[in-house]
């Protein structure tokens, strides 16, 4: 057994432990508690900071490390997306490789053992699957009519299946169903139907500008414009929808227990409420949404009526980096503008980022230090005399010294 000890030790399954110790044999948690009770060991290291869970990234796109000059090319979101249209079918599956593997080391760099990865290109599965995060790696349909998916149908549930068939990693693999304005009413249902079918955990955009409401709703705005010009036929286009996109979400069948969404930035209390209802978490990605002018998640009104909530960062076309931790600062400000009282905030944050995400992608064994989940560890170099939540969201950010990902340590 190794043993790592800290001045702090903050499980997120239990209360912070200072002058702590976690032991890790093989790749599985075997200790958790004071130093001075670990079992005893030649193999010891003791780090300076604080000791927390390996954090998970509920919303991300690694694939898209490559493209981070996209982040500062000022471009709106209705602009924005359309970059990919151009960039995407001129890049090389060896780039897509290579951009995916660049994700994965800068994740653990951050202290991010988890994600919750849209896989755009297939090439990607490749070195997303052979490193040792654990999550989820979900498959996107974007962009498809019901009149096309009849004819790429079969192609793309391969590729899910032969990946669950080949895949021995900690990566599970699941379906990501772009967003309401990109798909089919059929081919929405479909891809649910899929994914119950298969048992697999489903991940779509939900909510995310004021666009996305406009054509659900009505069936117009620059979505719709973009639709027609593309050739895309879409069952909203004629009229919308009549209700808000968590609603429709509802009906075509993506939200659930096994599903959980990207951004939530336009959710009135009924929408939430049905997401509460469903089960349905949210991965809020804060930076992202400034970044491309989408607006602000109702951060304070999640955290007051309960609805579960993860972290995520995007990709990094859309943000400055791959670092969970600085979202939340970012998400405290919001907070504490839209009138939380900022009691017990910081802790909701750290655990939205570890036992929040574990839960949003359906997995008990990680999201926490206890005995017998994955040894997946972080350390932060931040005051160890304050209050470990609240030294954790101020000054986390670019400050992980160490990683231990499936009881493998990384030092930075």
């Amino acid at each position: 057994m190794h043993i790592y000890t800290a001045p702090v030790v903050v499980p997120i399954a239990g209360d912070p432990v200072r002058d702590g110790a976690v032991g890790v044999d093989g790749d599985r948690i075997a200790y958790v508690g004071p130093a001075a009770d670990a079992p005893e060991s030649e193999d010891a290291t003791a780090f300076a900071g604080v000791l927390t869970p390996g954090l998970v990234n509920a919303h991300t796109h690694l694939c898209y490390t490559g493209f981070a000059d996209m982040h500062g090319n000022e471009k709106e979101f209705f602009e924005w997306i359309q970059e990919f249209a151009r960039r995407n079918p001129a890049t090389a599956d060896d780039e897509w490789k290579a951009a995916a593997q660049d994700g994965v080391d800068q994740s653990l760099a951050a202290g991010v053992t988890a994600v919750a990865d849209v896989v755009t290109p297939a090439a990607a599965f490749e070195p997303l699957l052979a490193s040792d995060l654990a999550g989820v790696a979900y498959w996107e349909a974007c962009f498809i009519d019901d009149e096309a998916w009849e004819e790429r149908r079969k192609a793309w549930r391969e590729i899910v299946t032969e990946t669950r068939a080949v895949n021995g990693s900690d990566l599970a693999v699941g379906v990501s169903p772009h967003t309401l304005y990109s798909l089919g009413t059929g081919v929405a249902k479909s891809l649910a139907e899929l994914a119950r079918t298969l048992d697999i955990r489903l991940h779509p955009h939900l909510a995310e500008t004021t666009h996305e409401d406009m054509f659900v709703r009505r069936g117009s705005g620059p979505f719709a414009f973009m639709n027609r010009r593309i050739g895309l036929d879409l069952e909203l286009a004629a009229g919308g929808a009549g209700h808000s996109p968590a609603q429709q979400m509802a009906k075509v069948g993506w939200l659930g227990a096994d599903s959980h969404v990207a951004h939530g930035v336009h959710l009135d209390a009924e929408d939430r409420a049905l997401l509460r209802e469903q089960g349905t978490a949210v991965a809020l990605c804060a930076r992202s949404n400034a970044r491309l002018e989408a607006g602000e998640a109702p951060v304070a009104a999640h955290r007051a009526e309960g609805n579960p909530v993860a972290v995520g960062t995007d990709s990094r076309a859309s943000a400055p980096d791959l670092d969970v931790a600085a979202e939340w600062p970012v998400l405290r400000k919001l907070a504490l503008a839209q009138g939380d009282d900022g009691d017990g905030l910081n802790e909701w944050l750290v655990r939205a980022a570890t036992e929040g995400g574990a839960k949003a992608l359906g997995r008990s064994d990680i999201g926490a230090i206890k005995v017998g989940a994955r040894a997946d560890l972080a350390v932060f170099d931040v005051d160890t005399e304050a209050n470990p939540y609240a030294a954790l969201v101020s000054e986390a950010a670019g400050n992980c010294k160490a990683t231990v990902v499936k009881g493998r340590l990384i030092e930075h």
